[in-house]
């Protein structure tokens, strides 16, 4: 019997298991698809030459990660590789946004577009570097964070106190107005918020975009070496270095649960396995509470709070094998490894009002992926594996374009919606249809199919605004990953802080289980073991 089952091998689940793993606990991870990894796999499907990532690509929450970090991956082969340039926002005027490698790179390009503006985003960097390191550490511990939310707030106090936090919880349209008298450096922000589902007047869109930006300019958006799922291999790796065992191909259907605890799972084979000490679930909250739990063991609160639980944008995601690279129009794009493609801040939000009236975009929001540019061994010399996706509503009443797309996304649709995205594409890079050598389509069903956490392509594992974060992820009076079934732990992307390939709610789930098993030296034993220095590879768990 082991000490513990972990439900799904995603970035969370294996953080989780690892945690555990080290900490001496025998630990079975169970995974229903046939590979591990969750949204963080790469194959060459599109074409047998190229590698192409099959969901998530770019990873600067895993550079930043506390958690991550300490599990020193780079011990078990991931290596990061990096474009030359971070991200970069082309206009149709011929103007583009840079987001640089270093700092001097993106505050010349941002006072192409208004003087003065460089000097404006050197203002917002250096209030990120007076934070950044106690703001990591609140973000990725379980909220509320005490120890670490006491040294932000003094942090805050020094770098503005309500100033700053007013400028956090602003709109990203109106946080950019604020700062930049040009628009450059408002599309760095704006689309970075739509990396989430923030559109540019959603209260907390300008913290999000900040944070987002800032991350990029200090860590980069690296990828893994050889394809997003060398992070995944490397997890692994660890895992069996440490004693844990992994089994693919075993859907979990149920949580065996006696006196008001998580005793055991069940398989969709029949086996049970039961789990000695903890159960971590690293699913969504609705495919928990009700869903592997019965409904019988949870609050009648829960469950009615359950049924408003919002998650983000659908998502559209077209792969392509290009013969040769992406012919921009502003040559500064090529350098970068993301490219955004919305022609403004008014076009971001326009696709957004779209999607909040159940519409099918006409001109998507394209977040486009140039991964031979950042990791050349991904394609033949010469060529590019690169990738869209967009976003689309859950529901669709009707499409804003003339090809009445209805969200069925049979075959027709697929192809329908993925020309809309190459011709979005080909507004900043004209002749990019000529290069396509193989294109694959990865719909809503298609992703879900693929990966049962993300509902309908949703990738944050819940809408990232402000009504269901903090306390109210993902249902009011949470916010921490202990559920309320005994030793039963949501480590999900549904649990704070939410989406994003940090690791955050799988280590956080760790720590709670091992400080319930913990006698009080045990305990102590584990936060010195895990407290090393702000350069070190660990933070706190507190």
């Amino acid at each position: 019997m082991p000490d513990a089952v972990v439900i799904g091998a995603g970035p969370n689940g294996l953080v989780a298991a690892n945690l555990l793993a080290d900490a001496g606990w025998s630990v079975e991870v169970l995974e229903e698809q046939d590979e591990p990894g969750g949204a963080v796999r790469h194959d060459r499907g599109v074409h047998p030459d190229f590698v192409n990532d099959l969901f998530s690509s770019f990873y600067p929450l895993a550079a930043a990660s506390p958690a991550v970090r300490a599990l020193e991956l780079e011990r078990y082969g991931l290596r990061w590789a990096h474009a030359p340039r971070v991200l970069a926002h082309p206009r149709s005027d011929g103007r583009c946004a840079v987001l640089g490698r270093n700092l001097e790179d993106t505050a010349a390009s941002l006072d192409t577009f208004a003087e003065g503006d460089g000097e404006s985003w050197r203002a917002l960097h250096s209030v990120w570097e007076h934070v950044r390191a106690d703001l990591l550490d609140a973000l990725f511990t379980p909220f509320p964070p005490v120890r670490a939310g006491a040294r932000l707030a003094l942090r805050l106090r020094a770098a503005g106190g309500l100033r700053l936090a007013r400028s956090l919880v602003l709109p990203v349209r109106r946080l950019g107005e604020e700062e930049f008298r040009g628009e450059g450096g408002r599309l760095l922000l704006a689309g970075n918020a739509l990396h989430a589902d923030l559109a540019p007047e959603s209260a907390g869109s300008g913290g999000f975009g900040w944070l987002m930006t800032m991350l990029g300019q200090t860590y980069g958006f690296p990828v893994p070496s050889g394809g997003s799922g060398a992070l995944t291999e490397a997890l692994v790796r660890r895992l069996r270095a440490h004693g844990g065992s992994l089994r693919c191909g075993e859907r979990v259907e149920r949580i065996v649960v006696r006196g008001g605890r998580a005793v055991a799972v069940r398989t969709a084979g029949g086996e049970t396995v039961a789990a000695h000490r903890a159960v971590l679930a690293d699913v969504p909250a609705p495919a928990l509470y009700g869903g592997l739990v019965d409904p019988e063991h949870l609050p009648a609160q829960l469950m009615d709070d359950l049924r408003r639980f919002q998650w983000d944008f659908a998502t559209f995601k077209v792969d392509w094998a290009l013969d040769g690279p992406v012919p921009w129009a502003q040559e500064a794009a090529s350098l970068a490894g993301t490219v955004h493609l919305a022609d403004g801040v008014d076009e971001l939000t326009r696709f957004a009002a779209q999607i909040a009236r159940k519409l099918v975009p006409d001109r998507p929001f394209c977040v486009f992926g140039q991964m031979t540019t950042s990791d050349p061994p991904r394609s033949p010399e010469g060529t590019e594996s690169a990738w869209a996706y967009t976003h689309v509503p859950h529901l669709i009443a009707g499409d804003a374009g003339d090809e009445g797309l209805t969200g069925s996304w049979d075959a027709k649709e697929q192809q329908l919606m993925a020309d809309r995205v190459e011709r979005q594409v080909e507004r900043f890079a004209p002749g990019f249809r000529s290069l396509i050598r193989a294109r694959r389509i990865l719909a809503p069903p298609t992703l879900q199919s693929m990966n049962a956490n993300l509902q309908d392509g949703a990738i944050n594992g819940g809408t990232t605004a402000m009504h269901q974060q903090l306390f109210f992820r993902p249902i009011p009076g949470s916010g921490r990953v202990e559920t309320p079934v005994g030793r039963l732990y949501l480590a999900s992307a549904s649990a704070h802080p939410g989406g994003g390939v940090h690791g955050a709610p799988g280590a956080n789930a760790a720590r709670a289980a091992l400080r319930r098993h913990a006698s009080p030296p045990m305990a102590r034993v584990e936060r010195v073991l895990t407290r090393r220095n702000r350069k070190g590879s660990i933070e706190s768990a507190d």
